[in-house]
């Protein structure tokens, strides 16, 4: 047994964290864990909005807040701030994701990029252009942003349920293809869904952007510093007209994905500081010593890690277990009450949402998948057969967060945006469903890596 080297009350054999602690925060690292509390906010949005007080769910989100700093006056509602200031925490792990993926992820290598890559083009063209054919002209037509999206924690959470029934290398495809796809989203977001450019506030905005930029180069490594200016640049994206969440993306994609010492620096770092108790073991050693050779043991660890790893591992859990599913509890919430469910499942934008995700995602992913590894551009990975690439398509489908961000934006009408959110809840429903169903059914399990690893020395 591996001789633990920090002890703290979280992992002590004491009645709580034994029983509630240590529990909960295992199933926090649980791929499919996000996914289920994402489900639960939103069945919770749709109870509380449907319930016999459900008219107070539309009366506690749209709470005005109102903010005045004198020569800033803010005023927004409940929602709003989840949508503009949450969400851009979310999109800022989003940006972090991304950059992780381009520097050393699937991404980072041509030849292994290029599959997802085309592969997530399909998958946002044939989409868009379904929702157009079935729901095009007037305002309904402003939706077509919204069946591009693939939820990254719903999609792995359900591909994390089939176990070693799906390869790792068709994880890893589903994940760079859904990173893609929020590129995708994101782009589309910034240009499409954009009203009322306010160019002097997006012109310091940028700005404040490139001061970060420099700041990173010149290694300033203040935490403080990055977030106050970070801040700023939320709130001037926010007052800009571009959505303020596009901030955070920026900021993650700015995020330094290299430590300041290599792991060689830091051993021998690290030990230049322990070795000073080895020369001083007979030595008197005042508290202040030890207490400034311990800060300087512990800043030299933390610059050992990258402040994206960082940044990563102390907000995901944050983003993923609280935020989203508040975004999906002020979000997800349909009155069914008066509404002709039936007529509303079949208007031209809930079809029009849901076949884009349920049809428009499988053919354009397994389309330009296979048209990528026909023309050369890219290979399938190791283990992966098209049975797989196709049942990753039908669960990229699963369009759940993202989509419902993107129509609150496409849609001012509450009507059209009911409608929407049926079609998304219909649509990634069912791509969830048959997605898991037909790779379940897709044969039998893939080797683990160990008897990979085995079988690849026996050949």
């Amino acid at each position: 047994m591996t001789e633990r080297t920090h002890d703290t009350w979280t992992q002590s054999d004491r009645y709580v964290p034994t029983r509630f602690l240590r529990p909960l925060l295992k199933f926090t690292r649980v791929e499919a864990g996000s996914g289920i509390v994402l489900l639960l906010a939103a069945a919770a949005a749709l109870a509380w909005a449907n319930a016999p007080f459900g008219e107070g769910y539309e009366t506690f989100w749209t709470s005005p807040i109102d903010l005045d700093f004198g020569i800033l006056h803010i005023e927004e509602t409940l929602r709003d701030v989840v949508n503009d200031a949450l969400m851009a925490i979310f999109f800022f792990v989003v940006g972090l994701e991304i950059k992780r993926e381009l520097v050393r992820g699937d991404l980072a290598d041509r030849k292994r990029a290029m599959l997802p890559i085309v592969a997530a083009l399909g998958g946002m063209i044939f989409p868009a252009a379904i929702y157009l054919i079935i729901a095009s002209g007037g305002d309904a037509s402003r939706g077509w942003g919204i069946p591009m999206a693939t939820d990254i924690a719903f999609s792995i959470g359900i591909v994390a349920l089939l176990g070693t029934r799906i390869p790792v290398g068709a994880r890893l495809f589903l994940l760079a293809l859904a990173i893609v796809d929020d590129i995708g989203a994101i782009a589309v977001i910034a240009i499409f869904y954009t009203d009322d450019l306010q160019f002097a506030w997006l012109a310091v905005g940028l700005g404040t952007l490139v001061a970060i930029r420099i700041a990173t180069k010149v290694g300033v490594r203040n935490v403080t510093f990055y977030v106050l200016l970070g801040s700023f640049t939320w709130l001037c994206f926010l007052e800009s007209g571009v959505h303020a969440t596009i901030a955070g993306v920026a900021l993650g994609l700015m995020t330094p994905a290299v430590a300041l010492y290599s792991d060689a620096e830091y051993k021998r770092r690290a030990t230049l500081v322990l070795s000073r108790f080895e020369m001083e073991a007979h030595a008197p050693r005042g508290p202040e010593r030890v207490d400034a050779d311990a800060l300087e043991l512990a800043a030299i660890a933390r610059e050992s890690v990258s402040p994206l790893d960082r940044l990563e591992v102390a907000i995901h859990p944050w983003s993923s277990f609280l935020i989203v599913p508040i975004f999906a509890l002020a979000n997800a919430g349909v009155r069914f009450a008066g509404l002709d469910v039936v007529d509303a499942a079949t208007s031209s934008v809930a079809l029009g949402v849901a076949l884009g995700l349920i049809v428009g995602k499988t053919v354009g992913v397994t389309l330009f998948a296979y048209l990528a590894v026909r023309l050369g551009m890219g290979s399938l990975p190791r283990n992966t057969t098209w049975r797989h690439i196709v049942g990753l398509a039908i669960i990229a489908g699963v369009g759940f967060t993202v989509s419902l961000f993107i129509a609150e934006l496409a849609f001012f009408d509450p009507e059209l945006l009911d409608l929407a959110k049926i079609g998304i809840f219909t649509g990634s429903g069912v791509a969830g469903i048959s997605g898991y169903l037909y790779l379940r059914g897709s044969g039998s399990k893939t080797p683990t890596p160990e008897l990979a690893g085995a079988l690849d020395v026996a050949d």
